[in-house]
């Protein structure tokens, strides 16, 4: 997920009974280059385990650079090839990396070649089965110690069935774990993921943002959830565009069109925890 998935939130998901976390998506040479960047983009704690850092890169030089900086601070190494944005594949990044599979290849070689953690890679079926089979092949023949597949091609919307047929090739067709991904909302979506294509794990992202609660077996976003994410939010420091965006995801089925409006216009977190409790019965001694 980019931009949504730091630390406060991956706290909160593993309290729900979320057993992997990933980061937001990285861009590798900015990460490498820029202190800033360093700085922002990844915090962890001795709680955030495992993690696995999501790097973007269309390099194995940018790739690997950037992973031996987190190597020791983190659990694994992901290399995105599924984020189908005009600009990652204009960058040459992302799902761009679904029509170069050697260079794929030789960026999972070139990281296990500089660190010793897992390096796994994130990836979308392709409108040719047989393409996407000869993919994961390449990277199995190089050491990716895992993989998770994405049920639709770059150019699918995401309201479009998810290509089950496609992720069980994926499955039956290499010897490491295979995760599947794609439209996960419910445990029943997770279920029904697991008993058509046979995956060893199944990761939610849309899902997970609207409800954190989603692998515990809630059908919705609990109170207790909220007040978890505010919590955790401000005592590690976010900024009021994540901590808006994540509590408007959270709310995206329970607050009315007019209160949606207003909240959008909320400038600063004290003003949105203002707003919680005044019209939802925030209780601050539980958050602050």
């Amino acid at each position: 997920m980019v931009r949504y998935s730091k630390l406060p939130f991956r706290e909160l998901v593993r309290k729900y009974n979320t057993d992997i976390v990933y980061t937001p998506m990285i861009l590798a040479d900015v990460f490498k280059n820029s202190e800033f960047a360093r700085t922002t983009d990844y915090s962890t704690n001795d709680l955030d385990d495992p993690v696995v850092v999501q790097f973007a890169a269309n390099n194995g030089a940018d790739l690997a650079d950037a992973a031996e900086l987190v190597s020791s601070y983190a659990g694994g190494i992901d290399i995105n090839c599924g984020c189908p944005q005009k600009w990652a594949y204009q960058e040459r990044i992302g799902a761009y990396l679904m029509q170069d599979p050697e260079n794929v290849r030789d960026m999972i070689r070139t990281v296990k070649g500089r660190v010793n953690i897992p390096c796994s890679i994130k990836i979308r079926v392709h409108d040719d089965l047989k393409t996407t089979y000869e993919f994961v092949k390449r990277a199995e023949s190089v050491g990716v110690d895992f993989l998770t597949c994405h049920g639709r091609t770059r150019l699918q919307k995401s309201t479009e069935p998810v290509n089950f047929e496609g992720i069980k090739l994926v499955k039956e067709s290499i010897n490491v774990p295979v995760i599947a991904n794609g439209s996960i909302f419910s445990l029943k979506d997770a279920e029904e993921m697991y008993e058509k294509t046979g995956v060893d794990g199944v990761m939610s992202a849309r899902g997970l943002l609207q409800n954190p609660a989603l692998f515990a077996g809630y059908e919705a976003t609990p109170w207790e959830c909220i007040e978890d994410y505010v919590r955790l939010a401000v005592g590690y420091g976010t900024n009021t565009f994540i901590f808006q965006h994540h509590l408007m995801f959270m709310f995206e089925d329970v607050m009315s069109n007019a209160e949606r409006k207003t909240f959008n216009t909320l400038s600063s977190i004290p003003a949105i925890i203002d707003h919680l409790t005044d019209y939802w019965g925030l209780d601050l001694s539980n958050v602050i």
